[in-house]
């Protein structure tokens, strides 16, 4: 199969309506690049930590879009006439494409471009010129793990579960072995910031311990506390995307799933989710997020309300320039004492110690 990339360059003005008719039209999705920045009600739940600088906005936009089409003369079965938009799934995507034909293709191109004319009438597309660029399919899913192989945190030995034990680490007792697909979810756990929970993970995690992780993404640090000894992880993430990966991945790890529970939903101002979690009742909370999250998660009233007297809230995601921003907040709640801050590269892990 071959993705065709249609680009068609206008103006910020634009943006919203041509995407509305791209919509209209069949078009499953408009990437958007221009140079206005994101403001704060963007930015909000969307976990930045440090955007991009961009050039100055001079009103000009790129709308892109990608078709999956057949190749010249092969019959598509991914629609007909009763439902354009089913079969034709290709188990690597995340979504139900429609693959178009050569002919579709051609006679959609024709309906943008006169839909774009018509547009001039009352408002300023800018050049509105439609640029093609063609690349083959490759999997775009599954390229990236080709680059995660197994790696060591200490005497964690954290690998992929298509690839097999290194064989300096078979039949070690020493070793303790994580595998791991994050499929979709963040967390392959080689990320600085993922090192540093688990490195304090491995400090502080006692036998039996109830175990909250905050935003758990592949479910790699609420794994690695059972493999220590930890007796239950109750998790939460925003993304529902991580239910099917932390389910794999506990399947890997041959962990019951009566020791690892998954909420989806958020534990900042969301009651039901909170309600769920449970309160005073967690020997150890982890969240390994960006800063920002970090300075709301650990002000009064929030994962204080949850964690025991003299529990432990390990937290990594903080580059360097917002650890200041996360040790205030830290030091503002009279439920927490800093214990230990640890970094590797541009990265920091606070931890601090419920009172």
């Amino acid at each position: 199969m071959k993705w065709k990339k249609f680009t068609i360059y206008t103006t910020t003005e634009a943006e919203d309506i041509i995407s509305s008719m791209l919509c209209d039209l069949g078009v499953e999705g408009v990437q958007i690049e221009d140079n206005i920045p994101l403001t704060e009600a963007d930015t909000k739940g969307m976990f930045i930590d440090i955007l991009p600088e961009l050039p100055p906005d001079n009103g000009s936009s790129r709308l892109s879009f990608f078709l999956h089409e057949t190749e010249d003369g092969t019959e598509s079965s991914s629609h007909d006439k009763d439902n354009a938009f089913e079969g034709g799934r290709d188990d690597s995507y995340t979504v139900n494409d429609r693959i178009w034909s050569p002919e579709e293709t051609e006679k959609l191109i024709e309906d943008i471009k006169s839909e774009l004319e018509a547009m001039r009438a009352y408002t300023d597309i800018g050049e509105g010129r439609i640029e093609v660029s063609e690349t083959e399919d490759t999997d775009w899913m599954n390229n990236w793990k080709k680059f995660f192989k197994p790696f060591t945190v200490g005497d964690i030995l954290i690998k992929p579960t298509w690839e097999e034990i290194p064989e300096e680490y078979r039949g070690r007792d020493d070793i303790t072995v994580i595998e791991m697909d994050p499929g979709t979810a963040f967390g392959t756990g080689s990320h600085e910031t993922t090192q540093l929970c688990i490195r304090q993970l491995k400090k502080h995690v006692k036998s039996e311990m109830e175990v909250l992780d905050i935003g758990t993404g592949s479910g790699i640090l609420g794994i690695a506390a059972l493999k220590l000894g930890a007796g239950r992880v109750t998790a939460t993430d925003l993304d529902d995307n991580c239910t099917d990966a932390v389910c794999e991945n506990l399947i890997a790890n041959l962990i019951p799933a009566d020791r690892f529970k998954l909420y989806i939903g958020n534990v900042i101002g969301d009651k039901e989710t909170e309600d769920k979690v449970g309160y005073d009742k967690y020997d150890l909370a982890v969240a390994n997020i960006l800063a920002p999250v970090i300075v709301m998660l650990a002000a009064e009233g929030c994962v204080d309300r949850f964690v025991k007297k003299g529990g432990i809230f390990i937290t990594s995601g903080i580059i360097d320039l917002k650890a200041k921003d996360v040790r205030e907040a830290f030091m503002k709640n009279p439920a927490w004492e800093i214990i230990e801050e640890t970094n590797q590269g541009e990265w920091v892990s606070i931890t601090a110690k419920r009172r």
